[in-house]
């Protein structure tokens, strides 16, 4: 199995940025894709990024050129860097990480979520 916690969910003004954080933990185990979800109750969850562990990246149009997902592998850690917050930001935020566990179990894994909060 493979923890994920989020951190550094926060109220911020818009036009402000934040940079949020998800620790992976577990044995024997490595991320594949690192991803990026958000939700805001009453609406779908909706991908904001994935970070694959070549380097391919993809965002969600809504954020393309202000936000930008990084991973440290050494650190088993994924960051995304969110700039020019706008209101329609707000959610929570889920880390996901597509992992390899025991060297040959592939499966998906998800973090509790962190608030973020754009204010206008």
């Amino acid at each position: 199995q493979v923890q994920l916690v989020e951190s550094g969910g926060a109220l911020v003004q818009a036009g402000g940025s934040l940079r949020i954080s998800c620790v992976a933990s577990g044995i024997n185990f490595n991320i594949n894709t690192w991803g990026w979800y958000r939700h805001v109750p009453g609406n779908e969850r909706e991908l904001v990024a994935t970070l694959s562990n070549s380097g391919r990246t993809h965002y969600a149009d809504s954020v393309k050129g202000r936000f930008t997902i990084s991973m440290d592998a050494a650190k088993k850690t994924a960051y995304l860097q969110m700039n020019n917050l706008k209101p329609e930001d707000t959610a929570v935020y889920y880390c996901t990480a597509d992992a390899t566990v025991d060297f040959d179990v592939r499966a998906s894994f998800w973090g509790q979520g962190t608030q973020v909060t754009v204010s206008s």
